[in-house]
């Protein structure tokens, strides 16, 4: 019967498609990680790992085992720490977090105080999000995504974190502020819009044309932080500017005036999501009590 060391064995092997890498990450020799390869390809029948150009890669069947995989060694380490404590003080471990540019730069400080207080041998690593979504969760290349609600499949664990309402924001000094404004003067002004995939049509051109108006973007910026820089400098309007931020806008001095929006525009939730198999993580579970203890006291602070 196949220990449990193969099944290790096979985990890092999928995920560094190369020998020489699983055999340094295991702190084996490359001729032993290689004779521990051909004993997982006999227990398993199947290749595991084939040539692909310069390079290896994963059978079908690999990739088909590895969710298994992950979750008979997530059980199994389980098992072994049953009952013990986590020593974060002294645990080495590095956590990939998944998260959009408004979390990071609001609580992303926050964040390393905290792990340099309670969890200094420890490694926080952000992940900026992609165009689209994928399977890193599943695959064990991110410990936790914090986005937007309603993003994720039923079997995720998912927790409110919080909510965030969104202000209009412009230069000092532009005109816009010459006057009361009212939807028509807000989409008469050239705007910027927020959108890693490109996209500029959203919500709020929804409520400008039920108004029977329309608006003109004229530039679209992949993150928040350069939004706002760009609306500093120029006479573009950014018409969604999270409310959540606004603490750390005034802390940098960024010479933005904000105002309310004219047209209605709905609050979005945000959520720290997981993987099942590490719901009963103790030093996972630390990182998701810290985080929403965090989030918690922000929100008490901002009145959200």
């Amino acid at each position: 019967m196949p220990d449990l060391n193969l099944l290790l064995a096979l985990d890092v092997l999928i995920e560094e498609c190369s020998v020489v890498g699983a055999a340094r990450r295991m702190n084996l020799s490359a001729p032993a990680m290689s004779r521990t390869l051909g004993r997982i390809r006999e227990a398993v029948g199947d290749p595991v790992l084939v040539r692909s150009g310069r390079g290896l890669a994963p059978t079908p069947r690999a990739l088909q085992l590895r969710e298994q995989v992950r979750e008979v060694i997530e059980q199994a380490h389980l098992v072994f720490n049953a009952g013990r404590a986590v020593d974060m003080l002294t645990l080495e471990r590095t956590f990939s977090i998944r998260a959009n540019d408004v979390f990071i730069g609001t609580y992303g400080g926050r964040m390393r105080e905290l792990f340099q207080t309670q969890a200094p041998c420890a490694v926080l690593r952000f992940v900026p999000e992609g165009d689209g979504d994928d399977d890193a969760m599943q695959q064990g290349r991110i410990d936790l995504h914090i986005s937007t609600a309603g993003r994720h499949s039923a079997d995720t664990k998912v927790q409110n974190l919080f909510s965030t309402s969104f202000l209009g924001a412009a230069r000092d000094g532009h005109p816009i502020f010459a006057e009361e404004i009212s939807a028509e003067r807000f989409a008469a002004f050239h705007h910027i819009a927020v959108s890693r995939r490109g996209v500029s049509h959203g919500p709020i051109d929804e409520e400008l044309a039920a108004l029977g108006l329309g608006r003109r973007v004229a530039q679209i910026m992949p993150t928040f932080h350069s939004a706002i820089f760009a609306a500093a400098d120029s006479d573009l309007i950014l018409p969604q500017m999270p409310s959540v931020m606004l603490g750390r806008l005034e802390r940098l001095g960024v010479p933005l005036r904000l105002f309310a929006l004219p047209i209605p525009v709905r609050s979005v939730v945000v959520v720290q999501a997981w993987h099942p198999r590490l719901d009963s993580d103790l030093a996972h579970r630390w990182l998701r009590r810290s985080i929403k203890a965090m989030c918690d006291g922000e929100s008490s602070l901002a009145g959200i």
